[in-house]
Order: structure tokens, then sequence, then C-alpha cells
């Protein structure tokens, strides 16, 4: 006959990390694990409110299927075996992301809320929560994005305006410069009326290309081969005049250089950022992380005001363009270890190891 070991059993669910999550109710857990308690014979998922449960009295399982299997039934109060909140709220937002998609014009936040049930103001707040923009803001990029991709098939720009949403020529010309960063008729052919100085030099960690638009630095790229970083700007700007840096150019490049060998110098650099409103944000995030600190992905989801995005996170940082000038080699992940970087993770670690010593 097997006898319950109650000192055992409290000292397996004290020594289990997610017994944490559980004195914690962390909603991010939930979907992960859910656990059982003894005493009352029914499972909940992590971040339920009732009574917090003797340690002796939990297990631990990895689904909901496995914890009714042991005989466990759902706990009334947090229904682990419904979609939890986050996965409700995950999938209103995404209808309404696939709403604003397939409109022809932007939809107004009554009409995206309405399916949801939920009022205005309170589906505004869910959809900045999973999103980290506004509704807004979400619409704005897709729609920017739209025309970028109508720009390079269209027969005219104003076909091209009008397919991509926008009611008004003159409105997209409104915001044209920031989505981007020239004229319509020059993004379209290519860039062939913007002017890119470029120069590439050379520092510890290899090859470094800084290019700079009218409008500020807009490439700091790093590489083993500078044939390839050059041939990286020129696909970027295919039919822009790309300019080889004369003297006083090159004294900008070794500034950035000079910051890559000693970050302790600083570097304050007019920058030309393109990119969505979610990836702005993140940008900035990482501006603010100071040298010699790091942040988690999670860390500056939650910075940004949206905690549930910590993969949206990375994929911002794996399209910046600029390095060290935006700092994305200060973000690591949550037990601190170096994840995937852009231009590869032994520079990562050399920028971090410099930045320490500073």
């Amino acid at each position: 006959m097997h006898t319950f070991d109650k000192q055992a059993a409290r000292a397996a669910t004290l020594a289990d990390p997610r017994w944490v999550a559980v004195q914690a109710r962390d909603a991010h857990a939930d979907g992960s694990f859910f656990y059982s308690v003894r005493s009352t014979g029914v499972y909940c998922r992590p971040s339920c409110a009732a009574r917090a449960a003797r340690p002796e009295n939990v297990a631990f399982h990895a689904t909901a299927a496995e914890a009714e299997r042991a005989g466990f039934r759902p706990c009334r109060r947090c229904r682990p075996h419904q979609p939890s909140l986050a996965q409700r709220q995950a999938a209103l937002v995404t209808a309404a992301c696939r709403a604003i998609e397939h409109a022809e014009a932007a939809p107004t936040l009554e009409q995206l809320a309405q399916p949801s049930g939920l009022s205005p103001f309170h589906f505004h707040r869910v959809f900045k929560a999973v999103t980290g923009v506004t509704p807004k803001q979400y619409a704005t990029a897709h729609r920017s994005r739209r025309v970028r991709n109508e720009l390079e098939r269209s027969h005219s720009v104003t076909e091209a305006i009008f397919d991509a949403g926008y009611n008004a020529s003159s409105r997209f010309y409104e915001t044209a410069d920031q989505v981007l960063g020239m004229t319509p008729s020059s993004y379209r052919a290519g860039g062939v009326d913007s002017e890119i100085r470029f120069a590439i030099g050379a520092c510890s960690l290899g090859a470094i290309l800084v290019a700079q638009s009218e409008r500020g630095v807009c490439a700091i790229l790093l590489g083993d081969d500078p044939d390839a970083l050059a041939r990286e700007l020129q696909d970027r700007f295919p039919r822009a005049r790309l300019i080889g840096g004369d003297r006083d150019y090159e004294r900008l490049v070794a500034q950035v250089v000079g910051f890559v060998e000693a970050p302790a110098i600083g570097l304050d650099l007019p920058l030309d950022v393109r990119g969505t409103a979610f990836q702005q944000r993140v940008w900035q995030a990482l501006r603010e992380i100071p040298a010699g600190s790091t942040a988690s992905y999670g860390e500056i989801a939650r910075r940004i005001g949206a905690p549930t995005a910590a993969r949206a996170v990375a994929q911002a940082c794996a399209s910046n363009l600029l390095a060290v000038a935006i700092p994305c080699h200060r973000v690591v992940r949550n037990d601190g270890g170096l994840s995937g970087y852009r231009w590869g993770v032994p520079r990562k670690r050399a920028l971090l190891e410099r930045e320490a010593q500073a």
C-alpha cells in the first residue's frame, strides 16, 4: 500500500520553480502548466485567485488533460479547461488586426470593439496591452507597409496611395517623409532622388559601414567582408545615389569606431530611424538602457506597455540597422544568456564586456 510522504511532497513542491509562479498568481505562466490540489481534488491555472494551497498538497501537470487523467476536476473559479483571459484577449485582438488589414479604409474604434462585446475604451486598452500599439498606430503601420508594396508595382504614385487605403492623397503626403524617408516618387524609383553618403572603416570587431542620409545616420553595419556591407546598403536603396565619404565624412566613421572601442566616450549623432510605430518604441527603449547594463526582452516589453510582446521585441531588435547607436546588444535572455544578434553573438559579447569595463 502506497503511503503519502508529506515531508517529501512538500520539499518537492518548494524546490519546483513552478511553485513561485503559483504563489505569485502569475498570469504569464497560464497555459505553460497546471497545478492540482490533493485536499480539494481540483486543478487550477497558475493565476487562480483561490486561497493558497499547502505545498505538500500540490502537484504539477503539463496539460489540463493530464490533470484530469490523474483524477482531478477543473476549478470553478479559474476554469482551467477553458481558454485563459490572455488567450481570449489575444484572439479578439487577432481578429481586430485581420479586420484592419482587410478593410478598404481604417475601421473606427467603435467598429473594431463591437464584435468583442467590450466598450471602445476597454477594447483600446486590451489592444494596446497585447500588441504594444494602439489600433490607430497598427492601422497606420499596416497602411505604410501596403503603400511601400503598392509603390513598387503600381503604374502611378496616386494609384498606389489609393490602393493602400488612403482616401485622399493629401493625407498620405502629410506623413510620407516619416513613412518612407523620402518622397513617394523617389521611393518608387528605388531612392533615385536620394543621396546617401557612406564610408567603410575597420575596428576590432571587423569591418564597419556608416551611412548617412540628409536626415541623419541611417545605417551602421558590422561584418567581416567590406564588400558585403556595401552590397547590403545598395540592396536597401538600389537606385539611390551612393557617395563615398570624403575626409570630413570619414571623421564621422572614426567617431563611431571610437565609440565601439571605448564606449565611455558616448555617441551623440543625428539618426535617420525608420520603422513601424512598435519598432520605434522598442528602439527608443533600447537607447534608454545605460551603458554597462542589460535588460531582457520581457523587461523591454513591459517598459513599453506591452508585457506579452517579448517575441515582437526580439524581432524589432533583429530589424535594427543602427548597430551601437541603437544598442540592441544590451538585450539578453531572461536568464541573462546572450541570444541571437544581427551581427553575431561574439560581437555582442565583446560590446557588453567593453561597456562593463568602462
